[in-house]
């Protein structure tokens, strides 16, 4: 019981005691704001030294001069092509022989004469199986030059070369007979092409 009123009055006695202590020091705090400034402020400002702006124009520097124009790309080899898909063009040797019969013949005065000949695609299934043959076809020469209504007249064996030998046809050009002055249709021009593996 003692020691619990001692704390007491120890703990009013310091209670006191800070009160005391932060009346004056609110006091003492009142002169401040009173008082003008003792002592001088200095500023400090750094002043930058004037700097002279240079200017410098920049000229783009010139493109380098052209190179050389490629050289032109090779004309393509239609043997290299052909390999390329796998059909060896090497191995075959189509030989196309014209025979031309029919109306007239030739003659000086403006017959009908073959000018571009197109070799026919040897089918590969026959190819493969080292079949040879012919087809004899029948066709009609246009005004044109063209060739109309290709037809097999004969073929060995049947029915292995005759569509080759067709669009081969269909692709043949000629200059058109010519009678008076005028081109004219030739009927019944044959021609024989014949499909040999080469050796």
């Amino acid at each position: 019981m003692v020691r619990y009123l001692s704390g007491l009055a120890l703990s009013i006695v310091t209670t006191f005691l800070l009160f005391f202590l932060m009346q004056s020091l609110i006091q003492s705090d009142k002169s401040a704001l009173t008082e003008g400034v003792k002592g001088k402020l200095i500023d400090f400002v750094r002043v930058q030294d004037d700097v002279e702006v240079q200017t410098r124009t920049r000229k783009p520097t010139p493109p380098p001069p052209p190179e050389e124009p490629p050289p032109d790309a090779p004309t393509p080899d239609f043997d290299a092509n052909a390999n390329s898909m796998g059909v060896d063009v090497s191995a075959v040797d189509v030989k196309v022989d014209v025979n031309v019969g029919g109306i007239g013949g030739f003659s000086s005065d403006g017959e009908y004469l073959p000018i571009v000949k197109v070799a026919p695609v040897y089918p590969r299934r026959a190819q493969t199986r080292g079949i040879e043959g012919y087809v004899l076809l029948e066709f009609f020469v246009t005004t044109a030059g063209a060739v109309r209504d290709p037809r097999v007249g004969e073929s060995k064996p049947p029915g292995i070369f005759d569509n080759a030998a067709m669009q081969a046809a269909l692709k043949f050009k000629y200059k058109p007979k010519v009678v008076n002055g005028e081109p004219v249709e030739v009927a019944g021009v044959r021609n024989l092409i014949t499909f040999e593996l080469a050796e």
